[in-house]
């Protein structure tokens, strides 16, 4: 179980909040934060380790709940409104909202899919939210109450354009460079350096043992990312096209509801990675979607908009 971080409450206000006290989480696939906010105010903003049951046990999501819970002092709230990669189906919901109900007693729990924080942080009731963080999802809604998503399979199935997607793929591109008898780049040099392997052929049983899980990967990313930065070929084709696997998500997800925008990028990597974003824009623009915004405050306040609106 990770150790509780604080981000500092500050003096934020919500012009729009739920009555008394009130808990929003944004449980991803590293990570578990939790905001509580009372009277419109906030008073305490916490990590944990995730408690996404598709990344970590239910046992230890369960644990980093407690945890969570327990640093919030929230055992009175009215509300609790969270977003989760992994929400499916209602039964998925159900499931979540089974682990949060011990710590919150007089509370009504509502458990969304994450990629809804993400249109609601960016001030959106209609529009496209993408994912790209640890996972990616696209999921969208109109006018009409009509949802769409693409993507979100998990990463055994897509999760195209994600952190992990990033880092498997520089071990790929690794294993293929040795395969043809050169020696180790940039990219693979900071690969091995962030894996405290020595050479390439190791990354083979290294990313196959049950030691090395999907966070572990997506936080590899980080070495495509800065090899990207300073200018090497290869990664910056590897973030390119996740930027344009994003845009293919999002497009999908618009055309369906019939959409114009705004697409919203959000998370981990779409928040902070500038050639992804150029990549996503131009995958957007070759289709004639120009209202692409990336999303300038953390998803998890997103769950005070959604709660407000309930």
């Amino acid at each position: 179980m990770d150790t509780a971080s604080e981000h500092g409450p500050g003096t934020a206000v919500f012009e729009e909040a739920p009555a008394g006290t009130f808990v929003g989480l944004d449980i991803g696939g590293t990570k578990t934060r939790g905001i509580k906010v009372v009277d419109g105010r906030l008073e305490a903003d916490l990590e944990v380790g995730s408690a996404n049951v598709q990344n970590v046990t239910r046992q230890t999501a369960a644990a980093n709940l407690a945890e969570l819970f327990g640093r919030l002092a929230a055992g009175e709230a009215h509300h609790v409104y969270a977003g989760s990669g992994g929400i499916d189906t209602a039964a998925d919901a159900e499931a979540l909202a089974s682990l949060i109900r011990p710590h919150v007693p007089k509370a009504r729990v509502s458990v969304v899919h994450d990629s809804r924080l993400l249109l609601a942080a960016g001030r959106a009731r209609t529009g496209v939210a993408v994912i790209a963080g640890t996972g990616s999802a696209a999921w969208g809604v109109n006018e009409a109450g009509e949802e769409a998503r693409a993507g979100g399979w998990g990463y055994l199935l897509g999760d195209e354009g994600s952190g992990y997607w990033l880092g498997r793929e520089a071990v790929r591109y690794s294993l293929h460079r040795m395969n043809l008898g050169l020696e180790p780049d940039e990219l693979t040099r900071a690969l091995l350096a962030s894996t405290g392997l020595a050479e390439p052929g190791q990354l083979i049983a290294h990313f196959h043992s049950p030691e090395t899980d999907r966070r572990y990967w997506a936080q590899r990313s980080r070495a495509v990312t800065d090899a990207a930065d300073a200018g090497h070929a290869g990664a910056r084709f590897l973030v390119a096209q996740a930027g344009g696997d994003l845009a293919r998500m999002a497009a999908q997800v618009a055309e369906q509801l019939g959409l114009a925008g705004p697409v919203i990028l959000g998370s981990g990597l779409g928040m902070h990675v500038a050639l992804l974003q150029e990549a996503f824009r131009a995958g957007l623009a070759e289709r004639g979607l120009e209202d692409v915004r990336i999303l300038d405050r953390d998803p998890i306040f997103g769950t005070v908009e959604l709660a407000a609106r309930d």
